[in-house]
């Protein structure tokens, strides 16, 4: 059963060198190439939701936590995905969505949010305090973090216990951005193993003091920094070596895993040793998105070639009027003269442009694409040119030579770096 597979997890990571990929992202066509992925080798699947994704008020998605999991099983019955083999996790569940609001204010909306999210079926729930609300600074003090966390756990097992639900939790209290970082990275260092311990107990301390005790006995994964991030330009990949202490204290947290965040981007050869030294749970989203990105570029340019579309009739250029008409999800974000904010409008690690996908503009957009390939297949030659990184399954008949195939294709192949890192459970 997919809840034993938390409740195992940290024992089959330390037996095993196994973990889970979570896939972070509410766009259908990552959903469905997560699924085809999971069905191909037999494997459960972890996909999750953030509280400013989907939340009582429907996010920026437009969803509840229950609209969330009927989409996403509307997209396992067709593909013939068994819906019993899917995880649901809440990414983010806290104050964050309401931070501009006094803190009393934003946490009663947020114990509203964790509750939906239980009560829609979420067994895997990731209680994030670590952000200040109006008025205070913009990190808080673990005893702070951990007080509001016992709080929101108290409310999740609420819900837990009027609709007979078992969650798992996740805790923690150095939380990269969602996202990724908004500045330029230049050094990064994990987590010191002193504060992991003491993260630990003050949650511990906060649980007990709000009767949460029981509650607290079922978290399994802690959030630190392993020192993996990303920001628009840049990426920084993990050092073993510099994460050797940290990785050492989980030898004395035998209840829990790390969760790292923000690993979109990192060579496999990484992911592996993430997993290897006990961060077992593995998020990715932007970095899957980004990959749909490249391809629906890809074809872009095919189709300009072969059907000599002219530029300003494209999808980029599209998205680039999209973009300059509703500036809110990119602006603040990205930095420099006009042609350096283009270039990251489009091309950024941190893929602000999935945030337009879904506008109706977009998607007009993307179908005009699709449809000027028609049934007949693309040529290879323009594969090779303009889809490279996909072109060698497509010539040995791994994949279609169709548009929605490649883009799908191009998506599974970050996925497929994630699951052979992590052995899976």
């Amino acid at each position: 059963m997919t809840a034993d597979i938390l409740a195992n997890l940290p024992d089959a990571n330390r037996t095993r060198g196994e973990g889970i990929v979570s896939i972070c992202s509410a766009h259908p066509r990552v959903v469905e190439a997560a699924l085809l992925e999971a069905a191909e080798g037999n494997w459960p699947v972890l996909i999750e939701a953030t509280c400013n994704q989907v939340n009582q008020d429907g996010g920026y998605t437009g969803m509840t936590p229950s609209d969330f999991r009927h989409f996403v099983e509307a997209i396992a019955g067709r593909t013939g995905f068994d819906t019993s083999r899917i995880i649901f996790g809440g990414d983010h569940l806290g104050p964050n969505p309401w931070k501009h609001l006094p803190a009393e204010d934003a946490l009663r909306r947020a114990e509203v949010m964790v509750g939906a999210y239980v009560e829609a079926g979420f067994s895997k729930i990731h209680l994030d305090t670590s952000m200040g609300c109006a008025g205070e600074a913009a990190a808080l003090p673990d005893e702070v973090t951990a007080v509001r966390a016992a709080r929101l756990a108290r409310a999740a097992e609420a819900a837990a216990e009027r609709c007979g639900a078992v969650p798992r939790y996740v805790i923690g209290t150095e939380v990269p951005t969602p996202g990724g970082a908004t500045e330029t990275l230049s050094s990064l260092q994990p987590t010191p193993p002193e504060a992991v311990l003491q993260t630990v107990e003050v949650h511990r301390a906060a649980f007990a003091e709000a009767g949460m005790a029981a509650a607290f006995d079922r978290a399994v994964g802690l959030v630190v920094q392993p020192g993996v991030e990303f920001g628009s330009e840049s990426v920084h990949v993990y050092d073993r070596a510099a994460a050797r202490s940290l990785a050492a204290s989980l030898k004395t947290l035998l209840q829990f895993v790390f969760e790292a965040h923000s690993t979109d981007y990192q060579p496999e050869s990484a992911l592996a040793e993430l997993v290897g030294d006990g961060f077992a749970i593995l998020k990715v989203g932007p970095g899957l998105t980004f990959a749909l990105r490249e391809a629906l570029y890809g074809l872009d340019a095919i189709s300009a070639a072969l059907h000599g579309v002219p530029e300003d009739e494209g999808l980029r250029t599209a998205m680039e009027r999209l973009m300059l008409a509703d500036p809110q999800n990119w602006r603040g974000h990205y930095h420099g003269d006009e042609a350096e904010m283009r270039r990251q409008r489009h091309y950024s690690y941190s893929d602000r442009i999935r945030y337009y996908w879904p506008h109706p503009e977009a998607q007009r957009a993307v179908e005009r694409l699709i449809a000027r390939f028609g049934s007949q297949p693309i040529p290879k030659t323009l594969i090779s040119q303009y889809l490279s990184w996909l072109y060698r399954d497509v010539r040995d008949g791994n994949c279609p030579a169709h548009p929605q195939a490649l883009v799908t294709h191009s998506i599974r192949q970050v996925i497929g770096q994630y699951n052979r890192a992590v052995s899976h459970v």
